[in-house]
């Protein structure tokens, strides 16, 4: 029986959650799916430029698990470019550290600490708010999470002297 999976960090939510070929209906293609921690190994590494040690850190996992988790993101992100297949972004052992707040009314968007929540748009005062970490299933469980910060070999590296 294998051990059950530890939840990674992810930093913020994606803005987009799928991406496909243009002009070609989306119930034609195959579908690849990117899970979010997939999705945020391959931001870390390949957007951000960190290292795999820095990236594990970020994620509060090990080294060797980001190395498999930046892997397969690679790979399927590959296959959906080779292939011309829909990227679907979706799933995982994740808890989000910070949240987008879009305006739907104004298309302003705020970045702000999971924790943190407003009901009304600071630019425009709408009350039309779509909460992208709430679209991947996350809010309360997330504060919950990050409020027991530890774990995991990265933050036992760090505590040895």
């Amino acid at each position: 029986m294998s051990r059950p999976k530890k939840d990674r960090t992810v930093h913020n939510p994606p803005l987009f959650k799928e991406f496909k070929p243009v002009g070609i209906v989306g119930k034609l293609l195959d579908q690849t799916l990117l899970s979010l921690d997939e999705y945020e190994a391959f931001r870390l590494a390949d957007y951000c430029g960190l290292s795999h040690i820095e990236a594990a850190e970020e994620m509060d996992i090990s080294r060797s698990t980001f190395t498999r988790l930046i892997e397969k993101a690679r790979n399927k992100i590959a296959d959906f470019i080779i292939q011309g297949k829909l990227l679907t972004i979706e799933g995982g052992n994740i808890h989000f550290r910070n949240n987008i707040i879009r305006c739907m009314n104004c298309g302003s968007m705020f970045n702000i600490n999971i924790k943190t929540s407003f009901t009304e748009c600071p630019e425009c005062k709408s009350k039309n708010l779509l909460n992208l970490a709430g679209g991947f299933g996350h809010g309360k469980c997330c504060i919950l999470n990050n409020n027991k910060r530890g774990g995991g070999n990265a933050g036992r590296r760090q505590n040895r002297t």
